[in-house]
């Protein structure tokens, strides 16, 4: 006889992507727990780039237009040299008959994860535990039980199915043993914050801007309030040495030089990783996001790769709910998905990565032209963009039957 459950779906990881699938299962009345091992939505330097598809998938939630209400519309985004400012704008607006919404936008992805947390509030079959850790998971031909400990204790939680989107150092993930293959580049970025306009001091400086300098290469990346500026030390500097106040302040006066120092809000550094899972499921337990494959942040792509299987994953779901053999579902959604993450994601974002860490000022020169005869063309731009913002992947996934 089979065992009660809790919920229909037991969700580990409350960040966006845990918390965007939980609400989509509750949207369709489907019983949920999303367990979150911190105290609260954490609200550190994390993704803040939203692509046009993404932001297509999240108006079916109400969403889209609590990111476009708090962040910043980005119609164009750029490759440019510095200082001299040579450089290639991409404009989206040719994806129009494409996308409801061609455009990025710049919103810190706390945002997203403090909307969904308040619709999911909203929910009767939704319960939310944040401070609570999954310890174990053991999945059974009828459901997963997994063991949850906070404050109060331990004690077992049982559902039909489990979602593990607890990030990349997922718990999910180890627990079933899946292979994590990749690998973990030799450099540490160093993300910063500053309320320093860089708007009104390089001429025609998109709100996501690529650059190169003389040698190595930052981003600059605009929210509401504020630059997010990343820096990319030098390899032949001790790291330590690069993380200094002083070190940062040196980096960005090689930006932009001014008198006063730069008023620096946040720091925070962190490793860049490319890897994937070697299934996206196994038995009755399916993951998702970061827990699934993390790559290099360069495009912007991670978060919206975690999203957009977020939206696969409760397809799958609600079909095997209504009768779609399990196996054969969930083994679609990874068909559907890991070649995307795979070929589309992964790739990209190794190949922005090492472009931008190009040197040479003429190979430099030379992928700029490569780039700038890209937006000449109509029809290789649209194909440029279709891929970069992530249209193409989704039509590659949907393709697969």
């Amino acid at each position: 006889m089979a065992q009660a459950c809790d919920a229909e779906v037991i969700v580990v990881g409350g960040g966006p992507v845990g918390l965007v699938s939980a609400l989509l299962l509750a949207r369709e009345g489907i019983s949920v727990i999303a367990i979150e091992k911190a105290e609260s939505i954490e609200t550190d330097l994390r993704a803040s780039t939203f692509h046009p598809p993404t932001l297509d998938f999240l108006d079916r939630l109400g969403l889209a237009d609590v990111l476009t209400a708090q962040g910043l519309v980005c119609p164009t985004w750029q490759v440019r040299l510095h200082p001299d400012g040579d450089r290639v704008v991409f404009d989206l607006g040719i994806l129009a008959s494409s996308t409801r919404h061609p455009y990025r936008t710049q919103c810190e992805q706390w945002k997203l994860s403090q909307a969904a947390h308040a619709a999911l509030a909203q929910e009767a079959t939704a319960t939310i535990l944040f401070g609570t850790e999954m310890t174990d998971l053991v999945d059974g031909e009828d459901g997963v039980t997994v063991t949850v400990a906070d404050d109060k204790g331990s004690r077992p939680l049982r559902a039909r199915f489990v979602i593990g989107a607890d990030g990349a150092r997922s718990a999910v993930r180890r627990a079933l043993d899946f292979g994590f293959e990749g690998q973990t580049y030799p450099e540490t970025t160093l993300l910063v914050t500053t309320t320093f306009s860089f708007e009104e001091h390089l001429e025609g400086l998109s709100n996501i801007a690529y650059c190169w300098k003389a040698g190595g290469n930052f981003s600059l990346l605009r929210v509401p309030g504020r630059w997010r500026v990343s820096i990319y030390p030098r390899e032949d500097t001790p790291i330590d040495d690069q993380l200094t106040e002083q070190a940062v302040e040196a980096e960005l006066q090689t930006i932009v030089a001014q008198p006063h120092a730069y008023d620096v809000l946040e720091k925070r550094p962190y490793r860049v990783h490319k890897r994937i899972v070697d299934h996206y499921y196994r038995g009755r337990v399916a993951l998702a996001g970061d827990a699934a494959h993390i790559n290099s942040p360069a495009g912007g792509m991670g978060l919206n790769g975690g999203l957009h299987d977020a939206f696969e994953l409760n397809a799958a779901l609600r079909d095997i709910r209504n009768g779609a053999a399990l196996e054969k579902r969930l083994d679609l959604y990874e068909r559907r998905r890991r070649p995307v993450a795979l070929e589309q994601i992964l790739a990209q974002a190794d190949a922005n990565r090492a472009r931008m860490r190009e040197k040479d000022p003429a190979k430099r020169r030379e992928i700029l032209a490569g780039l700038q005869a890209i937006t000449a063309d109509h029809d290789r731009l649209e194909a440029h963009l279709l891929r970069t913002s992530m249209i193409a992947g989704l039509r590659q996934a949907a393709a697969v039957t």
